[in-house]
């Protein structure tokens, strides 16, 4: 019994100090940058890390627009920001990023109702959805996560043109895992690989994309927002209560995982960074999995085809 209660004493204490590693090095964005007469647009923006970089901008005075799939979440979400920030600039639009169908008509409204777009946050994604094919004929999980934002942001970049706008593409750290094998995007491979190349596709597009964007008004970052706490773990059961009561205690909650999106979207002077990759606020190396360039090109060629773009 005694080395059972040694074992369980020092493992606590273990978490205790990474719970402190983590609180100390948790980026934290301090930009006072207000965005009174600015359009915004947060896809996922209904919950967790969305809702807080959509609140934190309707704080700063923002026109608030709220993309998501499900209209009694958006609607809860709107009048809940509205409630805390006192700001009524806040609207949603429904969107399914499984289907390329409502990415271009939510495309198409944006660019009929607004004349200007000032920031674009691509947060919205999926994690372990299984072997689904979507209607437009690709894996679930790879038109979620990156299809979908690629088609999305190229059709709202002339309307993004018009003033001096930031795109920020929420991947992940589950990117540097990954090796870019265009024949496995379409492909179901496993939950974990499948992810992670999703993530990579986020930081390979916002690389090609500031390559595209040289010249003009219009910047983009790929953030890794850290280990947020998710619903991912709901099984009953020791283990699973024992996996909770671990997530709770160690991972970030939605605030501080929002804050290097807000950053990448409001912090002034990033404009030489564009194309870079950010973690705690602050830009970091890119991962050896995303340093080739001709790479993020093959990856924006096969997502323009599959698209259908042009």
């Amino acid at each position: 019994m005694g080395i059972y209660l040694t074992i369980v004493f020092y493992s606590a204490i273990a978490l205790v100090i990474l719970k402190l590693y983590i609180k100390l090095t948790t980026g934290w964005c301090y930009s006072q940058v207000c965005l009174k007469g600015k359009t915004v647009l947060v896809t996922g923006g209904n919950s967790g890390i969305g809702y807080e970089t959509a609140a934190d901008f309707a704080k700063r005075g923002a026109n608030v627009i709220i993309a998501c799939r499900n209209k009694d979440r958006a609607e809860a979400a709107c009048e809940k920001i509205k409630k805390e920030t006192h700001n009524q600039d806040i609207h949603y639009k429904l969107v399914d990023l499984s289907s390329f169908a409502s990415v271009r008509k939510l495309a198409e409204e944006i660019n009929q109702t607004e004349d200007h777009l000032d920031i674009l946050v691509n947060n919205a994604g999926v994690y372990n959805v299984g072997n689904q094919l979507t209607e437009d004929g690709q894996q679930l999980l790879i038109q979620t996560n990156h299809y979908s934002p690629f088609l999305l942001t190229n059709l709202l970049l002339d309307l993004m043109k018009k003033s001096k706008s930031r795109i920020v593409n929420v991947s992940s750290l589950a990117g540097m895992a990954a090796k870019m094998d265009l024949e496995k995007l379409n492909k179901y491979n496993n939950f974990f690989t499948d992810y992670a190349l999703s993530k990579l596709c986020n930081i390979m597009f916002t690389i090609e994309l500031a390559s595209r964007l040289k010249g003009t008004s219009v910047t983009t970052y790929s953030v890794h927002p850290g280990t947020v706490k998710t619903e991912i773990i709901r099984d009953s059961g020791l283990v699973a209560i024992v996996s909770r009561s671990i997530i709770r205690t160690l991972f970030k909650n939605a605030t501080e995982g929002a804050q290097t999106s807000i950053y990448c979207a409001v912090e002034n002077d990033l404009e030489p960074f564009s194309g870079e990759h950010f973690e705690d606020c602050h830009m970091v190396e890119r991962y050896k999995s995303a340093q080739d360039v001709w790479i993020a090109k093959s990856v924006w060629a096969k997502s323009e085809n599959v698209v259908q773009l042009r």
